[in-house]
């Protein structure tokens, strides 16, 4: 059983000021602020799907617009996953899940290999969600692939609704989370990768 999977950062700007924390062996729970109500949703079901306890709280320049505080959280939530993750020991690494809401149906692939990627096939007809632009939440998972260091593919298949379609993004990325990021009892105490290294500077196959 992996035990301390815990981790919290703070990252300061002059544009956001953001605390984040989370559990890997949590059970969903969270605590969420970021002045961006569609946002906190998001972050609320990508913790309750992925049983990863959260907590966030952000201050940003919402007087602006919501581009920096969403960019922002996606970075802190990756940087403090990351840092949770530690040296990867025991991980599936991988995760993928299909998730509908509604007519909306999303699938999202995953590899926590230490390389930085988005693969982004989401298309949305209306600009705006609410008071917020739809094409941030493009931000906010290549701001989270990046300082995570997770390789995502994101494909909505279809749908309508732009709020659908969204949530069905997060929380296939949440389903997808909770697999790779759980451990493996058939190797718990490897490194799942033939480098014997994940992460930092190091590349691997």
């Amino acid at each position: 059983m992996t035990t301390g999977r815990i981790a919290s950062i703070k990252r300061i700007t002059k544009e956001t000021q953001i605390e984040a924390s989370v559990n890997l062996d949590g059970c969903g729970l969270f605590e969420v602020t970021t002045g961006i109500g569609f946002l906190d949703h998001m972050m609320e079901q990508l913790s309750k799907h992925s049983l990863i306890d959260l907590n966030l709280k952000a201050k940003g320049d919402l007087h602006i617009d919501f581009h920096h505080t969403t960019e922002d959280s996606g970075y802190a939530i990756g940087d403090a996953l990351k840092k949770a993750l530690g040296a990867r020991t025991g991980i599936k690494r991988y995760g993928n899940a299909k998730v509908p809401m509604d007519e909306a149906l999303t699938e999202v692939s995953i590899d926590i290999s230490g390389r930085p990627y988005l693969s982004w096939q989401v298309k949305f007809s209306n600009a705006k969600v609410g008071d917020m632009d739809t094409e941030l939440f493009k931000e906010w998972f290549r701001a989270f692939a990046q300082s995570a260091g997770i390789t995502i593919h994101v494909r909505n298949l279809y749908g309508e609704n732009m709020h659908h379609i969204i949530e069905s993004c997060y929380k296939a990325l949440a389903r997808a989370l909770r697999e790779a990021t759980s451990v493996d009892v058939r190797a718990s105490d490897s490194i799942p990768s033939t480098k014997g290294s994940i992460g930092g500077d190091i590349t691997e196959v």
